[in-house]
């Protein structure tokens, strides 16, 4: 009986091991898959604002670069040679109108000149005189027979001659007012003093430039624009014009030229600008021809990131993680920049920050103000 008791308490305790050891496997064994449900969620790498993109009416422009001209100068200088100026009455900048004097020379020489001739012309006129009453009283006498053939041909001869005579000197007398006259330099158009080589006391031969004068003060832009856009360019066209460092203005396109230059496939075009301080001759500046306008996707322009020269995007996708998307962009308008490129018009499109974003990452995703 004794035997018996120890046996069962023996294989009671052998009973007892053996579950513990089932129930420490089967704790083991469901460890893993606990520990892997109780896991966290990866961490978000950014708080990020989306939006879709959205369509919109885009300026249709074609820009360009050039300068900025006179529309016409003209050159002003002396008419006469060997003249002394006496007095300048203009400057560079100065606005002028037309026939007004910008400039004399001395006039003592010309003047005595002038006398001298009118002097010679009266004493023609004299002479001129005399001769038409001989010939006239050699006509008279001619059937008379008093004078003979050859005296009434030297009245006549005489008479033709002190005629020439006259004119002649009444030409001279001309020569001279006009010598006078071009004492005074005067403004051949209105306009605008571009340049001056006048200076007081200076001899100057005929046809050197005293001033430069840009007429009417017109000045133009002329840039040049790529063949493949000529045909889209029209007269009367709306350009606006924005010169280095200084403030746009709105110009009108005047003309396209015949020719295109074969070396740069560039033609040029001729843009009349309004007058105004803001623009001055020689200026660069950079110009947009209106040419109406389009839809077009757009989005932010932070929305846009610039990589290695190529424009990048990041989209969200419904478990939070980012894709980066190559896009190519077009026109910008304010703070939006048009996309070229296909993209989902219900896309989810990071609106900033994705400086800081790489492929991959989870974003906490919040609605765009």
């Amino acid at each position: 009986m004794r035997l018996k008791t120890s046996t069962l308490v023996a294989t009671l305790a052998a009973v007892g091991i053996l579950v513990a050891a089932v129930a420490v496997r089967a704790a083991d064994v469901a460890k893993p898959a606990s520990a892997s449900a109780s896991a966290p969620a990866a961490k978000p790498a950014l708080t990020v604002a989306v939006t879709q993109p959205q369509k919109a009416a885009l300026p249709l422009t074609v820009a360009a670069n050039g300068s900025l001209f006179a529309w016409q100068e003209a050159s002003v200088g002396a008419e006469s040679n060997g003249l002394r100026i006496a007095d300048v009455r203009v400057n560079v900048g100065d606005a002028v109108k037309r026939g007004q004097v910008l400039a004399t020379f001395a006039v003592e020489m010309m003047q005595a000149d002038l006398a001298q001739t009118q002097a010679a012309v009266a004493e023609a006129e004299a002479t001129a005189a005399e001769a038409a009453a001989n010939a006239q009283r050699a006509r008279e006498l001619q059937a008379s027979g008093a004078l003979s053939a050859q005296q009434i041909n030297q009245y006549l001869t005489a008479e033709r001659t002190a005629q020439a005579r006259l004119q002649a000197q009444r030409a001279g007398l001309r020569v001279q007012q006009l010598r006078v006259a071009q004492t005074q330099v005067l403004a051949p158009d209105s306009g605008v003093i571009s340049a001056r080589s006048a200076t007081v006391g200076a001899v100057v031969p005929a046809g050197q430039e005293l001033f430069r004068l840009i007429r009417q003060g017109r000045l133009e832009w002329r840039a040049e624009v790529p063949a493949s856009d000529l045909a889209s360019l029209k007269a009367g066209q709306s350009v606006r014009i924005t010169p280095a460092g200084g403030t746009a203005v709105t110009g009108k396109l005047r003309m396209v030229a015949p020719t295109v230059d074969a070396a740069t496939r560039n033609g040029l075009v001729y843009v009349d600008l309004p007058t105004t301080a803001a623009v001055k001759a020689g200026m660069f500046a950079r110009g947009e021809f209106d040419l109406g306008s389009g839809n077009g996707l757009t989005l932010p322009q932070t929305a846009v990131q610039q990589r290695d020269g190529f424009s990048y995007l990041f989209t969200v996708d419904k478990d939070n993680k980012v894709r980066q998307q190559k896009v190519s962009v077009g026109r910008r308008v304010g703070d939006r920049i048009e996309l070229t490129s296909a993209l989902d018009a219900n896309a989810q499109v990071v609106v900033a920050g994705g400086g800081f974003l790489a492929e991959g990452d989870t974003v906490r995703v919040v609605a765009a103000k």
